[in-house]
């Protein structure tokens, strides 16, 4: 288990270092920060001070090395536009975006395991089929147009819900979170339930699928044999086989959650780290952009590495590190 775990933090530092250089290269090949962040009608001089003082007259690959250097010191260098370090506002804008990410994961797998049980084990009732149609639209409708439609539904036209913004926070071991008032759950639940649609969708059809086949399967037949009730079977030997690949997709895809959250962030203007991430491809903010897709590979690697490990605890017959694992 250590090997495995060190070979995967190996293999984390090498896609860390290839992704943040490719990041470099692009951002260099798409334009130049002076055109946005310095005044068109500054002088060649101010504007190589400017550049001097960014760091931006320096060939690319030099530039890239500083980055290399700073990152290992635990520093992503100083936002172009802001002029603070660039993992302040990265981090300032984290609770945000996984509180976000949190709840709409929860929304899908603590509705979509119960509605997939149920298509499942009643696949010919009405029920049944509502439930994989309304998968289907989950998987097909675009995130940014049901983020439109749920804001003209329950903000303009019933008033219900807030259409922007995050709502008041409270400090929980220092970290602000709105989950904690009635007025930041009104902020939360239209943002988290876009986020979630098509998490729900994907955890319904895998919960489907798997329960079918695992009904199939002779260790229930044999629980039948020996009288267990039906919800038994279901909640206890069904359901373990079905969370396997659930817990595995569910843990990838918060990964994604987290990373591609940029739409929903700013349909509803939550300042999360999505946000953020926009705000600075508008002007180019190399560091800051850098440092973000670093920190959500850093989570990505995280995560993927605990969704192994359950996956090894949910199903014994997976060992790390042994032949044909």
């Amino acid at each position: 288990m250590l090997s495995y775990v060190l070979r995967r933090l190996l293999q984390s530092f090498a896609v860390l270092a290839v992704m943040s250089l490719l990041v470099f290269a692009s951002i260099y090949a798409v334009g130049n920060p002076m055109d946005i962040l310095v005044n068109p009608q500054s002088d060649q001089r101010e504007m190589a001070r400017a550049a001097a003082a960014l760091g931006l007259d320096r060939p690319l690959l030099e530039q890239y090395f500083i980055f290399l250097e700073h990152a290992a010191a635990g520093e992503l260098g100083k936002s172009f536009a802001f002029n603070v370090p660039a993992i302040g506002l990265i981090v300032e804008r984290m609770p945000a975006t996984l509180e976000l990410a949190t709840a709409a994961m929860l929304i899908a797998v603590v509705l979509g395991i119960p509605l997939g049980l149920w298509a499942g084990l009643r696949p010919e009732s009405a029920a049944g089929k509502s439930i994989m149609a309304g998968s289907i639209l989950g998987f097909s409708l675009p995130t940014f147009w049901v983020g439109l439609m749920l804001i003209m539904v329950f903000s303009v036209t019933l008033g219900w819900l807030p259409s922007a913004g995050r709502g008041p926070t409270t400090n929980l071991l220092g970290i602000p979170v709105s989950f904690l008032s009635l007025e930041g759950w009104r902020h939360l639940i239209l943002p988290a339930a876009n986020l979630a649609l098509f998490n729900l969708a994907l955890v319904i059809r895998l919960a489907r699928a798997g329960t079918r086949e695992a009904m199939l399967q002779d260790y229930v037949r044999f629980a039948r044999a020996k009288g267990l009730t039906e919800t038994r079977i279901v909640g206890v030997h069904v359901l373990k086989n079905v969370l396997v690949p659930i817990v595995t997709v569910a843990g990838v895809e918060f990964g994604s959650v987290i990373a591609f959250a940029v739409v929903t962030e700013s349909i509803f203007a939550w300042r999360g780290m999505g946000k953020l991430l926009i705000d600075s491809i508008n002007v180019l903010d190399r560091p800051v952009i850098v440092g973000y897709l670093c920190i959500v590979v850093t989570l990505f690697v995280t995560i993927n590495l605990a969704v192994d490990l359950a996956y090894s605890w949910l199903d014994p017959r997976v060992r790390f590190g042994e032949t044909g694992s």
